[in-house]
């Protein structure tokens, strides 16, 4: 299988249980709920679309598991600590398969995977991020951490409460109304201890 990458790089993880956390992105090309391009801004199901702030179109072909193993591998700094990779996108899960989870696996990387939830993983060993997304079906109901962007019409968060998730986090939605945004996710962590606030640090950081 080939392998469609937007980018690669390093950095740290800015948001959700592993805030903080040096990581190499792997960012993936493509994604099933929009095209990524302008022009079809308002097609999102849910209305994802108009405030998706992630560039996953273009970028480079990658012929098998091993090369694009090997292109992740090279941003890693330091050997003595264990690697870990965000695999994101668009939605990766279009596109990580066993052959390259396997190969994380075996070089005893960390291996982190941020999905909107709609497409079943590949068998292998993984953290789990499920974001899901107003309009679109979610076939994933258990992992490690769901992470609801707030508000979202048609994705409250009561009708995520009972699914099988170690962590459950709250993520102001990034717009115009972004302080309200938060004041709003604040208040429903307070109320409902079940969330925890998750911010986007990066953004705070001025980094990738």
């Amino acid at each position: 299988m080939s392998y469609a990458v937007k980018e690669i790089f390093y950095t740290l993880q800015g948001e959700g249980a592993h805030a903080g956390r040096p990581a190499v992105f792997l960012r993936f090309a493509g994604c099933n709920l929009w095209t990524g391009l302008e022009r079809d801004r308002d097609k999102g199901p849910g209305g994802c679309s108009r405030w998706c702030d992630t560039d996953f179109v273009g970028g480079t072909k990658f012929g098998s598991a091993g090369e694009l193993f090997a292109a992740v591998a090279r941003h890693w700094p330091d050997s003595s600590v264990p690697p870990f990779v965000v695999c994101t996108g668009g939605e990766p899960l279009l596109q990580l398969d066993t052959e390259l989870l396997s190969a994380f696996n075996r070089a005893g990387w960390f291996v982190s995977v941020e999905t909107n939830g709609t497409v079943d993983p590949p068998a292998g060993k993984l953290w789990l991020t499920v974001s899901p997304k107003a309009g679109s079906e979610l076939r994933l109901l258990k992992g490690n951490e769901l992470k609801l962007v707030f508000p979202q019409v048609g994705a409250e968060p009561e009708r995520f409460q009972g699914l099988e998730f170690e962590h459950f986090f709250l993520q102001p939605l990034d717009s115009s109304a972004k302080a309200e945004n938060t004041q709003r996710a604040l208040a429903y962590c307070l109320a409902h201890p079940q969330w925890r606030l998750s911010l986007q640090t990066h953004k705070i950081l001025d980094i990738r």
